[in-house]
């Protein structure tokens, strides 16, 4: 089955389309799709993933047509970034 793996490092993005065995699991398409090697400071043991935007474990069973994404660390504290597009105060 095909299925697609995603992943940024703020720089360079990546976009991959492979085939998988029925049977897959996310860390079998993250381990197949090379992208580990095209970015070895992914650390899947720290890093979040998951498929269409919700969170899963690395043993996950795909379907065909899932996106798998790698998500990135947080770089920042969120509490201490302003929001963005909220209702702000008006002079």
């Amino acid at each position: 089955m095909r299925i697609g793996i995603a992943y940024s490092d703020g720089a360079q993005h990546c976009w991959l389309r492979i085939d998988v065995s029925d049977e897959a699991t996310v860390q079998d398409a993250i381990e197949r799709s090379g992208v580990l090697s095209m970015y070895p400071n992914i650390d899947l043991s720290q890093q979040k993933v998951g498929i269409f935007g919700k969170l899963v474990k690395l043993d996950a069973p795909l379907q065909a047509g899932d996106r798998v994404e790698i998500y990135r660390p947080i770089t920042c504290d969120p509490t201490q970034v302003p929001r963005r597009g909220g209702m702000e105060d008006e002079d």
